[in-house]
């Protein structure tokens, strides 16, 4: 047998403490052990908890958060509890099924215990009689505060058990005695008081040890049985009896001839003669030995309690208290026995004690509430008060750490919950920044954040690049002075003092505020003629506080927040959550202003590097350039249209890889190789591609690109037909559209893409070529324009060609815009780069639609 079976089998063996905890095993539900099983499991924030009694198998007396078939008797070998009793000290498991311990038992095996938390019972003998434990299915710690309030609950479950077995014993011995004098075992005397003679009957002579014979018949008989230390006190009360002519009480010791000591009660009554003189005292006594000496048990385990006890008799009366109820109470029993409750303690008249103790005595029904008891003892105590058959019972439980706990509970619970929504403000605030790009707006959506959750209402302001100050939003938490916050918003800059806290927070870059009086110190620095005086008294804050919005070591803007008397003045935690969320906006508004810089300064750099189109005789070109509406990189994107020696006009359109410095030095390279290639060597489409190629490889240019040259070529017999031919090469890129003067609109892939620039320039390529009526419009683009991430390209290019047909008849520049604004969404991904040409007949004059005709001084003349 292992360690822990020997100490299992010590705990079912041992004799003494079997008895004492079977003494406090009852077959009845017991509220109040309920009650403290519930408060342990809501204390410690546990699923379960329950009272185990452990005789030689484990009787569950109380339990909260179990079902109805959990309770009951279970053997020792498999219960938590056993193993909590035999190690004779708290039990803390944080996972059961990894603690050698416990891990086999059936409740750890089957999932239903993880972790869990014992304590053991003693009983006021000193032995382990159970455990008062809680769990649940989920692993977790516990800490020395959850076993100290454990602990305390421990000694509260076990003085209630107590209490019970008391309570049991006592009706125990109470029916005891009533069978005894039901079976005749009461006494009876007649003293007559003239004679002196006193009879007795033979209950009465069997009590005292005498024999009929033996009796003297006098009061010397009875005072020589009577214990000497209870002499005085007895013929004091006799002759009390005789003298008022009264009733006679006493309760005394008599000592036997065999040397046995019993407990004697007596009641009795004299009689008066015709003038009132007591002539006869009348009576009958019983033999109260079995109940004292339950009574002397009853009274030492009650002194031994931890719990205030004492008993009311009818006329409530202090009839017993034990030591803990001195101390409860401040007094000495010695004051305290005999004296009326109401009398001693009458602020208690009128109180909680009064309504309950009254209601007991009345009803019959037991009572259970808390009342606070002040310095010296500054404690909070449980009190129970139930009938019994001479009055009123009573018991102080001291819950000042339990419910400590549960306010430290409460108290961090509601930390949590405040914190927990500081978060969720954070979180809201700093979503909402990061979900539009007008993150000026969303800054002014600010005061709808923060009131009511830290101010009453707010102004929200941001400083321009030239040092303006401006009012973008505000709130209040009142809707009917919403308005006049509004209205305020719009008056109070141009009202109020270079010295007033606004401009300087502005300045100084801190917090400031002021705690009280916030309307006179507003008033103060506000124009006597402006219409913001009204407004203010009209909103009467007490107090406010200014936070400036900082981001790299300037004041974007500031927010202001404002508080009526009913809130009082900003607190720290709302002061920190105001100045994180002040942070995170300020940094928002600088991060959109170097956006937008970065963005103007990267558009004006790309559309530097491309230059305007020539437009030669009835030819008219049109270009545009959208850069993508998130990037603040220059792109690679590029269009190009110039005029060659031998009079043929050259279209590009072209895509460099990359949106960045890199890509645009790219850009710039291959189009100004493209340019030189092209105008030198009067070369074809294909032709101007290739050499393009070598000299990118020749050159070190280290990038790729996509492509298309086109040129409008025209012989003389071709200009008298009014017919132009256009010949194309494409590396990679996207086809250009044909619309033709009939409106049908094709896209000109006969020719396949051929390899992108920048991977092999010995790649072979090929020239294609149409013949197109004067009136048509060719439309060469970027890939930007037909690709997004939500449809395919051939998507994409199906659109564009039913913009284009839609778009036929509109003028050059109406096709281009409105082809634009269908394919392009308000923010697209990527930069877009587009030339169209329209070819306008040769029998008239120049369109006016088309402008005026622009090309190079050096252009040759064209042939008539």
């Amino acid at each position: 047998m292992n360690e822990d079976g020997r100490a299992l089998a010590a705990l079912e063996t041992d004799t003494a403490r079997l008895r004492s905890a079977r003494r406090l095993v009852t077959t009845t539900a017991n509220p109040a052990l309920d009650r403290l099983a519930e408060l342990a499991a809501r204390l410690l924030g546990a699923p379960a908890a329950q009272v185990s009694l452990l005789s030689d198998v484990q009787t569950i007396s109380a339990a909260a958060g179990l079902d109805a078939q959990d309770r009951g008797v279970t053997a020792l070998a498999d219960s938590l509890c056993s193993v909590t009793a035999t190690a004779g000290e708290p039990l803390v498991v944080t996972d059961a099924s990894a603690d050698d311990r416990v891990a086999q038992l059936p409740s750890v095996t089957s999932g239903d215990v993880r972790a869990y938390l014992g304590v053991p019972m003693r009983g006021q003998d000193g032995f382990v009689v159970g455990a008062l434990c809680v769990f649940g299915p989920q692993a977790r710690d516990w800490s020395e505060t959850d076993v100290a309030v454990l602990g305390d609950l421990a000694a509260a479950a076990v003085t209630e058990l107590e209490l019970t077995a008391l309570a049991v014993d006592f009706e125990a011995a109470r029916v005891r005695s009533e069978l005894a004098v039901a079976a005749g075992g009461i006494g009876t005397f007649d003293w007559d008081l003239a004679t002196g003679e006193l009879r007795w009957d033979e209950r009465l002579l069997e009590m005292f040890g005498y024999a009929a014979d033996d009796f003297g018949r006098d009061i010397e008989a009875f005072n020589a049985r009577l214990h000497p230390d209870d002499l005085p006190r007895v013929g004091a009360a006799l002759q009390r009896a005789i003298e008022e002519c009264g009733p006679f009480e006493a309760e005394y010791r008599v000592v036997r001839p065999d040397g046995t000591t019993r407990w004697v009660r007596a009641r009795g009554q004299a009689l008066a003669d015709e003038s009132g003189r007591s002539v006869r005292l009348l009576g009958a006594a019983y033999d109260t030995t079995a109940t004292r000496t339950d009574d002397a048990r009853v009274a030492r385990v009650l002194e031994s309690m931890a719990s205030a006890f004492f008993s009311l008799d009818r006329d409530f009366r202090f009839s017993y208290v034990n030591a803990e109820a001195e101390r409860v109470l401040g007094r000495p029993r010695q004051e305290l026995l005999g004296g009326s409750v109401w009398e001693l303690f009458p602020d208690a008249v009128g109180s909680p004690f009064e309504t309950h103790y009254r209601g007991v005595a009345a009803t019959g029904e037991p009572a259970t509430f808390e009342a606070y008891y002040p310095p010296p003892l500054d404690a909070w105590f449980e009190v129970r008060a139930w009938p019994d058959p001479d009055g009123v019972s009573v018991y102080f439980l001291d819950v000042t750490a339990g419910r400590r706990a549960r306010r430290e509970l409460e108290a961090a619970h509601a930390a949590a919950a405040a914190a927990a929504e500081r978060l969720r403000l954070i979180v809201t605030v700093s979503e909402d920044l990061t979900a539009t790009l007008d993150v000026q707006e969303a800054v002014a959506r600010l005061a709808q954040h923060l009131v009511p959750a830290v101010a009453d209402w707010c102004l929200v302001t941001l400083v321009d690049e030239q040092g303006g100050l401006r009012d973008v939003g505000c709130h209040h938490v009142d809707p009917a002075l919403r308005d006049v916050v509004l209205a305020y918003r719009d008056t109070r800059l141009s009202a109020l003092a270079q010295d007033s806290y606004l401009y300087r927070v502005w300045r100084s870059a801190r917090p400031a505020g002021v705690t009280r009086g916030a309307t006179a110190e507003i008033l103060r620095v506000l124009a006597a003629d402006s219409p913001a005086r009204e407004l203010i008294r009209r909103l009467a804050p007490e107090s406010f506080e200014c936070v400036p919005l900082r981001a790299r070591g300037r004041t974007v803007g500031l927010i202001t927040l404002f508080h009526g008397v009913e809130r009082g003045e900003l607190g720290a935690e709302d002061l920190l959550l105001a100045t994180e969320i002040a942070d995170r906006a300020g940094l928002a508004l600088d991060n959109a202003r170097l956006y937008e810089a970065q963005h103007r300064m990267a558009e004006a750099l790309q559309r530097s590097l491309l230059t305007s189109p020539v437009e030669p005789d009835h030819v008219q070109i049109v270009v545009r350039y959208q850069p993508a509406a998130h990037a603040a990189e220059v792109g690679g994107d590029w269009y190009d249209a110039f005029l060659t020696p031998d009079g043929a006009t050259v279209l590009v359109i072209g895509d460099v890889m990359g949106h960045d410095i890199t890509a645009a030095a790219g850009m710039s390279q291959v189009r100004s190789l493209l340019r030189g290639i092209a105008y030198t060597t009067g070369a074809s489409p294909a032709g101007v591609l290739s050499g393009l190629d070598a000299a990118m490889a020749g050159l070190a240019v280290d990038t790729t690109a996509t492509v298309v040259v086109g040129r409008l070529e025209q012989t003389e017999d071709e200009r008298h037909r009014d017919i132009t031919r256009f010949r194309w090469a494409n590396a990679g890129h996207p086809a250009p559209v044909l619309l033709t003067p009939d409106g049908t609109v094709s896209s000109l892939a006969s020719l396949p893409a051929q390899l992108l620039l920048g991977i092999d320039p010995s790649t072979s390529r090929a020239d294609a070529a149409i013949t197109v009526d004067r009136g048509s419009t060719i439309l060469m683009f970027t890939d930007g324009l037909v690709e997004r991430r939500d449809r395919s390209l051939d998507e994409g290019l199906l659109r564009l060609r039913e913009a284009v047909a839609d778009l036929a008849a509109a003028t050059l520049d109406e096709l281009v815009d409105g082809v634009l604004e269908r394919m392009l969404p308000g923010e697209h991904e990527d930069d877009v780069a587009l030339v169209a040409v329209r070819l306008h007949r040769l029998d008239g004059a120049r369109p006016a639609e088309a402008g005026p005709e622009r090309t190079p001084p050096a252009t040759p003349p064209v042939p008539r």
